[in-house]
């Protein structure tokens, strides 16, 4: 009995919808997460500048990652108790991007 070939047209087609489908879901859930940790109050210039900082940082000091995800998981675990699925209530203070304060290395005032 015979194969049927395949559309790899088709199947090549459908992959990159799927991509593309994805990289816009990614970009959603960066943006909300943008919004529930609050630093969408900070100018873009600002956001731009603490995330390149964070992006050096990780690479000289690997190890400042693991705080980074431990204190992010704990944000979600803590929002999720508050029935918010991480999202920082009206006038609490959102522990994530930005939070560190200023003059700490997560806020791009250190080394």
């Amino acid at each position: 009995m015979a194969r049927k070939p395949r559309d790899y047209d088709t199947e090549l087609a459908a992959l990159m919808e799927r991509a593309k489908k994805l990289k816009g879901q990614k970009t959603t859930q960066l943006g909300e997460l943008v919004q529930v940790t609050g630093a969408d109050a900070l100018p873009i210039e600002a956001l731009a500048g603490v995330l390149l900082a964070a992006v050096e940082q990780s690479k000289k000091q690997p190890e400042a990652v693991a705080r980074w995800t431990e204190r992010g998981a704990a944000f979600f675990r803590d929002g999720a108790k508050r029935g918010g699925k991480g999202k920082a209530g009206a006038g609490e203070p959102a522990g994530g991007v930005g939070a560190a304060g200023p003059g700490t290395p997560a806020a791009g005032g250190g080394a």
